[in-house]
């Protein structure tokens, strides 16, 4: 058995590297870049209008003779000379010889004579060639993570595709006679099966969409056969039940069988001691508890942060936060502990229902909050280490 540090040391050291990839834009949402991106053109790469209203060519007058038009979009060219005005909309060519665009709710027009209530400043409401950025300026910077502003911002430069790191590929195998899937009858002695749409779920929330449902019976064959798939056909596989040492628990030896390496087997934490990792060449095998409170606090201790590094992020095993505990607490317990809580603010709670089993509470949960073993008391308002989930 393995210290909590011990694990996320072991885990650390036996990550494979992030895999480079080239995704189109849409594909490339809630990616890491892989590559410093440079603009390939001025932003904007032309005068650009920032109102609706009149381009004007300046001279000592207020008023001008409006000779036509300019739409967003329009590609013509045209020369103004001092005295002549020409309706613009957002976003259109300034006509290089317009200096300024008076917005049109401070203008007067009758006919073609557009008249002014003061003279504009130099400049007003253009948006000026390269305003954004110039042609080679750096325009995101390698691990930036992909969002929508940033898609769009890429696409506004006329990319179409970006270099990324791979979010790996996961599969998730069930185990368990026991398990029945939700719409079934409740036979006597079973429960129904909920860790496969709670991890699938968890996997999702964090932007991994590469998900494959695996299941199996307790079976020694159709394990082992149904473990060498997942492996075949994912990166990272999560295998939920199965990996205690009953008599139809046939996990640890179905991993054995494949020349799974195991990289530890049993944590010194509570919920959440029987949780296996190992790997197989560049993949990565974590079983976890069939529990589900033990197997979602694994999740979000182990594996999510597992997934993190190895999709590019600059992310490690042991990203706590201190808080203040809004009430007294007494530890007595051989084994560290991972409790659910509510934060709200700089304060954070302890919430009921910690046994292993139950899902109650973690559904209102946001926090586990970290605990070393051993047998003492927590003051309210001391801080306490928490992880955010």
């Amino acid at each position: 058995m393995v210290s909590v540090q011990d694990a996320f040391s072991i885990l650390k050291n036996n990550l494979p590297e992030s895999k480079e990839v080239d995704y189109s834009l849409l594909q490339a949402r809630k990616h890491v870049l892989s590559q410093n991106l440079y603009s390939p053109i001025n932003m904007p790469p032309f005068r650009q209008s920032a109102m609706d209203g009149f381009a004007l060519c300046l001279h000592d007058g207020l008023e001008y003779e409006i000779i036509g038009e300019i739409k967003a979009g329009d590609t013509h060219q045209v020369e103004l000379i001092p005295g002549q005005a020409i309706k613009i909309f957002t976003g259109a060519a300034v006509p290089n010889s317009a200096q300024a665009v008076i917005q049109i709710e401070k203008v007067s027009v009758k006919g073609n004579v557009l008249q002014l209530e003061e003279h504009p400043k130099s400049g007003l409401n253009i948006r000026p060639i390269g305003e954004q950025n110039s042609k080679g300026d750096l325009a995101l910077e390698k691990s930036s993570v992909l969002n929508a502003a940033s898609i769009g911002f890429l696409a506004g430069l006329g990319f179409t595709s970006v270099k990324v790191y791979k979010k790996p590929s996961v599969g998730i195998l069930i185990t368990g006679n026991e398990l029945v899937k939700p719409g079934n009858d409740l036979e006597y002695g079973k429960v129904y099966e909920s860790n496969g749409i709670m991890l699938h779920t968890a996997l999702k929330d964090a932007y991994f969409d590469e998900v494959t449902m695996y299941e199996v019976n307790d079976d020694f064959e159709n394990t082992k056969n149904k473990l060498q798939q997942a492996l075949s056909e994912n990166e990272v596989v999560l295998v939920s039940g199965g990996i205690s040492v009953g008599d139809y628990d046939f996990v640890a030896q179905a991993l054995k069988e494949l020349e799974v390496e195991t990289l530890f087997y049993k944590v010194n934490q509570k919920p959440g001691k029987p949780l296996f990792a190992g790997k197989l060449k560049d993949k990565i095998v974590f079983a976890l508890p069939g529990n589900p409170a033990a197997c979602l606090t694994c999740f979000y201790v182990y594996v999510l942060p597992t997934l993190t590094i190895l999709s590019g992020n600059a992310a490690n095993f042991n990203q706590t936060s201190q808080n203040r505990l809004t009430h007294s607490f007494s530890v007595n317990n051989s084994r560290c502990q991972f409790l659910k809580a509510a934060v709200i603010g700089d304060n954070v709670t302890i919430l009921s229902h910690q046994n292993s089993s139950m899902l109650n509470t973690f559904s209102i949960a946001n926090a586990l909050v970290y605990l070393p073993d051993g047998t003492y008391e927590i003051e309210k308002d001391s801080k306490v280490d928490i992880y955010h989930i």
